[in-house]
């Protein structure tokens, strides 16, 4: 479980696991807000739920992805984002 620390100035660091797992960085809003009783984080679009769901997916683990399918993943991925429009 990633944590984080209150510094002296009130101030808290995102681990970098967390920050990458959420596509947060430099710049990125991160909201506070009491729902309901329970303190509500979002960072960007998400939720404290979403964000919970994403560190911590239920379900059946996935079987771990071949050198081939990852490098497949990486291939489609480069294709759609530099395909011209």
């Amino acid at each position: 479980m990633a944590r984080s620390q209150l510094t002296g100035q009130n101030r808290i660091s995102v681990p970098a696991e967390v920050r990458k797992r959420l596509g947060v960085g430099p710049g990125s809003v991160i909201e506070w807000e009491e729902e309901g009783g329970k303190l509500v984080v979002r960072a960007g679009k998400y939720t404290s739920e979403d964000i919970r769901k994403r560190l911590f997916p239920e379900g059946p683990p996935r079987p771990p992805k071949t050198l081939e399918e990852m490098d497949e993943g990486i291939r489609e991925y480069m294709r759609k984002k530099h395909a011209r429009h």
